[in-house]
């Protein structure tokens, strides 16, 4: 069930430990300054380090923070071990070469198949995996989900499928039998009103049946165990901005004094 209270309390926490925590250097910019003024470069400043950011410093902690009603698990910067079989790193390779040069369509459930079926055949191999970025469990399937907040380019989701098969490889080497679906999400469409078909997509995710690309508010409606919750989410972080306005509007007027002079 839908806190909005839990949800603006979790927002409004991250937001305040982004503001303590944010440390700009030290930038002499006059012309921008003379041209914009003080207080729009410290906004602007802080909206660039917050974009680049956002997804662990606020989206990740609300994804969890919905999902605990809806979910037995529920993690973020979720740590897999970082071990699977020299026969799984292989069927990788070959699914990887394949989409790549179109060879074959991309099918998490054959793609999975595939990597189950050799989850524990050749040597043990090791490799430091990136923490999965929302860790979820219903009790019967296990969802690794990689959160983005920019446009990858094709070379950039060659390398997340490639993770994604990485990280499905090593909770199946763990666990064999394990139901297991590699998702890649994004909090909002940039593309909005139109629907996401960045064409760098080139062929690596599944766009059906068990869609590896979830988007706004597919996504969020997806971590409330299917309740629509997308405008109420909205509203949270609306009423949040309301609330600290006064505080941010003076945090970012002494930034401005501090940082261009």
């Amino acid at each position: 069930m839908f806190n909005n209270k839990r949800v603006e309390n979790t927002i409004q926490s991250a937001l305040r430990r982004k503001l303590e925590n944010y440390n700009p250097e030290p930038s002499h910019m006059p012309f921008h300054t003379r041209l914009l003024g003080k207080d729009r470069m410290a906004v602007y400043s802080f909206i660039q380090s917050l974009n680049t950011n956002f997804g662990t410093a606020i989206f990740e902690q609300v994804a969890r923070e919905i999902a605990v009603g809806a979910f037995a698990e529920v993690d973020s910067q979720y740590e897999l071990k970082g071990e699977f079989s020299s026969g799984a790193q292989a069927e990788i390779t070959t699914i990887i070469n394949e989409l790549t040069d179109c060879r074959r369509k991309p099918n998490h459930e054959r793609e999975i198949k595939q990597i189950r079926a050799n989850c524990r055949s050749g040597q043990r191999v090791e490799k430091r995996l990136r923490r999965v970025d929302v860790f979820l469990y219903d009790g019967k399937t296990h969802f690794l989900i990689d959160l983005k907040t920019a446009k990858p380019n094709v070379g950039g989701f060659e390398k997340h499928k490639q993770e994604l098969l990485e990280w499905a490889a090593a909770l199946l080497y763990q666990h064999p039998d394990a139901n297991v679906r590699t998702i890649i999400a994004f909090p909002y469409n940039p593309y909005a009103p139109k629907p996401y078909k960045r064409w760098t997509l080139r062929g690596m995710l599944e766009t059906e049946n068990q869609s590896q690309l979830i988007v706004g508010e597919e996504f969020w409606n997806f971590l409330a165990g299917g309740e629509d919750i997308y405008s109420d989410l909205l509203d949270c972080f609306e009423n949040v901005g309301r609330r600290m306005r006064g505080e941010i509007d003076d945090y970012f007027n002494s930034l401005g004094e501090r940082r261009y002079t």
